[in-house]
């Protein structure tokens, strides 16, 4: 297998999990990962969020996470130089939409149908890129209206599962790591053999 060559987005309360989990998964099976940030260069770092969803309760509990330590320049990132594109969730994606170039990059992968995935809020990037328009997809549920209002044909999951359709892969929520990443992996012809 040929490592490729990621691209991750991110920003300040990313949600930990959902940053961290698939940056060090995607090494480990020997893919090089470049986390960047508007505004932030090699070296900076990010504070991350921790989610919960405890039962009974409406939505979900924030913690203050882990610095996430950024990996290279966000000004400097081409999608030309990349495989695939990964956009967490957590609370970052709110103001990550409103960024031109975050906006651009998505575009860029999705016409050049390189694989995208997406998690949890991250998926409100992907809605304001326009790029979900017929595709199925799923996202945490306070992020289903702006997906349906942006035409995709929103699955609702339960939090552990994930979902691709084409070249996007999308997740509910942290719990569902293991599907969302398997998915993703089969994207980038990654086999894993034991």
């Amino acid at each position: 297998m040929a490592p490729k060559k990621i691209l991750m987005i991110v920003g300040d309360y990313v949600e930990d999990y959902e940053c961290m989990v698939p940056f060090q998964a995607l090494e480990m099976v020997g893919h090089v990962v470049h986390a960047v940030s508007p505004g932030k260069k090699n070296g900076d770092f990010i504070q991350t969020a921790v989610h919960d969803f405890l039962p009974g309760e409406q939505t979900y509990t924030e913690l203050r996470g882990h610095r996430f330590k950024i990996n290279a320049c966000f000004d400097e990132a081409t999608e030309a130089a990349y495989d695939a594109l990964v956009i967490p969730g957590g609370r970052a994606p709110e103001f990550l939409r409103l960024n031109e170039k975050v906006i651009r990059l998505v575009q860029e992968f999705n016409k050049s149908k390189k694989p995208i995935a997406s998690i949890c809020h991250g998926p409100q990037i992907l809605a304001a890129a326009g790029v979900v328009k017929d595709v199925k997809c799923t996202s945490y549920p306070a992020c289903k209206p702006e997906l349906i209002l942006a035409g995709a044909k929103f699955q609702d999951l339960p939090a552990d599962k994930a979902i691709a359709d084409g070249n996007l892969v999308t997740g509910v929520a942290w719990p569902g790591h293991s599907i969302w990443l398997a998915l993703f992996l089969e994207k980038l012809g990654t086999k894993i053999t034991l």
